[in-house]
């Protein structure tokens, strides 16, 4: 039996919340840093894209796990 955590759709779990994590702090840090040394609006939109591609991202992950467990439950 494994442990809690332990199973492929736990540590999938976990790279989806880190990279929901690592995204918002980027988005914060290139907001903060783009205000402070006074970045041209189609640089920052850039920056946002980015962020925004990463949160897409992080959502299509997030659909792929539910759905594996959908099946999962299926199974069985």
């Amino acid at each position: 039996m494994s442990k809690h955590g332990d199973t492929a759709q736990a540590k999938a779990g976990q790279r989806v919340a880190l990279i929901l994590a690592g995204v918002g702090v980027f988005w914060i840090l290139t907001t903060l840093i783009g205000a402070e040394y006074g970045w041209s609006n189609r640089l920052r939109a850039l920056f946002d894209l980015a962020a925004l591609a990463g949160f897409g991202f992080a959502l299509w992950q997030t659909y792929r796990l539910w759905r594996a467990r959908q099946d999962e439950k299926g199974d069985e």
